[in-house]
């Protein structure tokens, strides 16, 4: 079945940097579109980061511009998000999501602290 496995989450001090990585399976990675969204306690869940199937594209929030990464490795079906220069603002839980024509598909969430 299709499955989103998200890892590298934790606590990390302020100016930190953390790496999530999302393992994919059960369907066509190469295909999908993959996001990074993230819900902070009482509020909306929020989209990161966005790549295209091929990797050639990429688009973030204006919040983490300039400090976030999104990349992934087709041949390990992974997702990555590189997160550098945290603030307590990007404290929340970070979901990764799979979009095609065949496929629409979440992970059960990786909890990132932001905090001193």
């Amino acid at each position: 079945q299709v499955q989103l496995v998200e890892s590298g989450g934790g606590l990390v001090q302020p100016g930190g940097s953390l790496r999530l990585s999302c393992v994919a399976s059960g369907f066509t990675f190469s295909r999908a579109a993959m996001s990074w969204y993230r819900q902070a306690p009482g509020k909306e869940r929020e989209l990161v980061a966005v790549i295209t199937s091929t990797g050639g594209s990429t688009n973030y929030a204006d919040s983490v511009k300039g400090r976030f990464t999104i990349s992934r490795d087709n041949a390990k079906n992974t997702v990555y998000l590189q997160m550098n220069n945290l603030k307590p603002d990007d404290t929340g839980v970070y979901y990764c999501k799979a979009a095609s024509r065949d496929t629409l598909a979440w992970g059960q969430g990786t909890q990132v602290t932001v905090s001193s």
